[in-house]
């Protein structure tokens, strides 16, 4: 583990305990799919002008966290592999296989916390490759295989953007992960306090159009209704703080 990502996971873990104890609210999947995003980015390692990440995830939970997420979320495991998926491939990063996330029951994890272990990115030296003696020379690259990630049929949406001024804009949602929020990172930025930093996600997943709230501080609304994750399909009215957006139109990929 480099230096830095240790630092951060002992602050995590000085923090998260006191935290769940205070509010005893429940663990969320969108928790579990950021700590595994940031796994994967302390792990990355650059070979020959690639960018390869690990594809092997286990996360680590208390035994009542298990059986909650199990109950509400059954799939969870292959959603947070879709995610991780979505993720490097968002950030052109390549993996040996497709990601896999085990879920592991662990009585030493303390209720609400997370902990996320990952194969190494390791380099295979070829036979050939070794010197006399045994010892591995300098390894040659151009061999070396990598799972591409290739582009998967998303559906394509069209978007109208109402504004609590009156005026709007539509656009075209091309699959790709759309980030809403206050903050100037995110792909779509509301100016809007109600808003939070990184407040939802749009994007595509085993050809649906899904929205998901980042556990914004004020929650997301589809039609009405608050929502932490749902399919969208046209004529659906999204409620971000004082902004609307409605799906005009959605095709599949």
């Amino acid at each position: 583990m480099q230096p830095i990502a240790a630092v951060e996971r002992f602050l995590e873990r000085l923090l998260e305990r006191p935290t769940a104890r205070l509010f005893r609210s429940p663990l969320q999947p969108i928790q579990i799919q950021r700590r595994i995003e940031r796994v994967m980015e302390n792990e990355r390692r650059a070979i020959h002008a690639r960018t390869r990440v690990p594809d092997r995830y286990r996360v680590h939970l208390a035994p009542a966290d298990v059986a909650a997420l199990g109950a509400r979320a059954p799939q969870l495991a292959a959603d947070l592999a879709d995610e991780a998926l979505a993720f490097a491939r968002s950030h052109g990063y390549a993996l040996d296989h497709a990601p896999t996330v085990e879920l592991v029951v662990d009585r030493s994890v303390a209720s609400g916390e997370v902990r996320v272990a990952a194969n190494r990115v390791d380099v295979q030296l070829d036979p050939a490759e070794q010197e006399p003696g045994g010892q591995p020379g300098s390894p040659d690259f151009t061999n070396t295989r990598a799972f591409e990630i290739q582009p998967v049929a998303a559906p394509a949406a069209a978007l109208f953007e109402q504004r609590p001024d009156g005026a709007g804009r539509r656009f075209v949602f091309d699959g790709g992960p759309l980030t809403i929020g206050r903050a100037s990172d995110n792909n779509l930025v509301l100016d809007d306090r109600r808003v939070s930093r990184h407040h939802a996600r749009l994007q595509a997943r085993r050809g649906m159009l899904v929205l998901t709230d980042l556990d914004s501080a004020n929650g997301s609304r589809v039609n009405g209704v608050a929502i932490s994750e749902v399919a969208l399909g046209a004529g659906d009215r999204i409620e971000i703080g004082m902004t609307v957006f409605v799906i005009e139109a959605v095709a599949p990929g």
